[in-house]
């Protein structure tokens, strides 16, 4: 690995997360990893929980909705452009997209990602539209 990592986000994802969106592998560091996600218009998320990560997440563009339930908590999130917010780890989670456009966000997971298996299938607020045969990952790579 380079001294002094940098790159540019690639035009093709690398992997389809657990919860259904297009993960762009970015850089890694000690004490975690960054990725550029993408869920399309109009699609809604399927609902994950990371066991040991935790992260946060910045939006690019588009619009949506994020839910997240810890500890018997529920909170439903607007996600627009400039949108902060962070996911603990064991917080059950799901997104959505509007439909006039797609939801680009940038997440750090700390501690970096560890690989397969890190998230699990809950629950969610809402009914994915997206099919579980849509879950994939090239081989000897898992979600970042």
């Amino acid at each position: 690995m380079p001294i002094l990592p940098s790159m540019m986000l690639p035009d093709r994802f690398d992997v389809i997360a657990p919860d259904g969106s297009e993960v762009r592998i970015l850089l890694a560091a000690k004490g975690g990893s960054m990725a550029h996600f993408r869920l399309a218009a109009g699609q809604v998320s399927r609902a994950v929980r990371h066991r040991t990560v935790d992260e946060i997440w910045f939006i690019l563009s588009g619009r949506g909705e994020m839910w997240r339930s810890a500890g018997g908590q529920d909170d439903l999130a607007a996600l627009v452009p400039g949108a902060c917010l962070t996911i603990a780890a064991g917080t059950r989670f799901q997104f959505r997209a509007e439909p006039d456009g797609p939801l680009a966000a940038v997440a750090v997971t700390m501690p970096a990602w560890p690989g397969d298996g890190e998230a699990e299938l809950v629950e969610g607020l809402w009914h994915s539209s997206l099919s579980s045969s849509s879950l994939s990952s090239p081989p000897g790579q898992g979600e970042p």
